[in-house]
């Protein structure tokens, strides 16, 4: 899946657009599955109509009865087209797609690409299923009206899956149908971005490298730090341990989470000498850049700007610049953290220290 972290989640299949063959390959429908397309083609047909089909006759009322019933046949219809589209799909088969829509249908994906006629339609899935053979289709059909005898407008969602567990890309649809004798061939369909909503641990993943065990050995006192996920998986909690000369210098502990109505991460420290601090994370050219404001135990304000970059598994910079407590500048300072080792005895296995630490 995507690595959308730093900013506002852009979805799954805008950031893994850029991996696919562009405008080609239905655009933004297909996202990720350049990451990974190994899904089963022979996976079954899934199609869900939601809710009850209406029935609308320009300037008429239409009788409950007949309304009801003409919702049933609707239903009926789209229901047989979905699954003939699913099955076609997970089948690869470009001609049986093309063969669903009007000798001069169109599709109109996402980013206002216009594929006019079969033939057109035909080549679109002819290269995607080429470079996506075991790509997997279900839908969900959330409305459909018949306008008339003759029209019947589908709304739903499509969403293509690679392996279990593996990346979702979601779409939403507007398809408006036709009837010809005994079919109902699509005249024209458009797609729009629905990718579903980010997990706050999705959010939070290109921080995963950070959980375990740090220490910080300076002049001026050696400070360790753990991270860890919490039980819920939405959060990482991190301790912060001083010491001084051997003698105890303060705790602090953090919460880094996700702000989702400001599109950013966020951090909440607590400090045992009651003072407290919140930042805001943003994704600089060399790491992580985070703008805190601070409320010491006296009531007095600080703030300060933090830079945190992985120099590599075992190590990471910490620089702190603009400090201003109380009103007065504090000078800027850089710490490297190194993994801390593992203790005396512990199992074969686990992290190995870093030599020459």
């Amino acid at each position: 899946m995507a690595a959308r972290f730093g900013g506002a989640w852009k979805g799954t299949a805008s950031l893994c657009r850029g991996d696919l063959l562009g405008a080609a390959l239905l655009g933004g429908v297909v996202a990720c599955l350049a990451a990974s397309s190994t899904a089963s083609a022979q996976s079954p047909v899934h199609v869900k109509v939601q809710g009850q089909a209406q029935v609308q006759v320009q300037g008429q009322a239409v009788p409950p009865a007949q309304a009801e019933a003409g919702g049933r046949q609707v239903e009926g219809v789209i229901q047989a087209e979905a699954a003939a589209t699913v099955k076609a799909f997970n089948a690869g088969d470009a001609g049986a797609i093309a063969g669903m829509y009007l000798d001069a249908g169109e599709l109109v994906d996402e980013d206002g690409n216009v594929f006019s006629g079969r033939a057109a339609i035909k080549d679109l899935f002819t290269k995607f299923f080429a470079k996506f053979p075991q790509a997997a289709l279900d839908m969900e059909v959330t409305a459909a009206r018949a306008i008339g005898d003759a029209v019947v407008v589908e709304e739903g969602l499509r969403r293509i899956t690679a392996v279990a567990d593996a990346a979702v890309a979601q779409m939403r649809y507007v398809a408006v149908r036709v009837k010809q004798a005994d079919r109902w061939p699509i005249a024209s369909y458009r797609e729009f971005a629905d990718d579903p909503t980010p997990t706050p641990r999705e959010m939070l993943a290109t921080l995963d490298w950070m959980v375990g065990e740090w220490v910080d050995e300076s002049p001026e006192g050696r400070t360790t730090i753990s991270y860890r996920w919490s039980e819920d998986g939405n959060f990482l909690l991190g301790d912060f341990n001083v010491s001084i000369g051997g003698k105890p210098g303060g705790k602090s502990s953090q919460r880094i989470g996700w702000d989702a109505v400001e599109g950013q991460l966020r951090s909440w420290t607590f400090d045992s000498d009651g003072g407290f601090s919140e930042g805001e994370w943003g994704a600089g050219e060399n790491g992580w850049i985070v703008k805190s404001e601070a409320t010491m135990p006296d009531g007095s304000s600080g703030s300060a700007t933090v830079t945190i970059t992985q120099k590599d598994a075992d190590h990471f910079v910490i620089k702190s610049s603009d400090r201003v407590i109380a009103g007065a500048a504090e000078p800027d300072f850089r710490v490297v953290v190194a993994r801390k080792p593992p203790a005396p005895g512990a199992a074969e296995g686990g992290p190995k220290p870093v030599e020459g630490r």
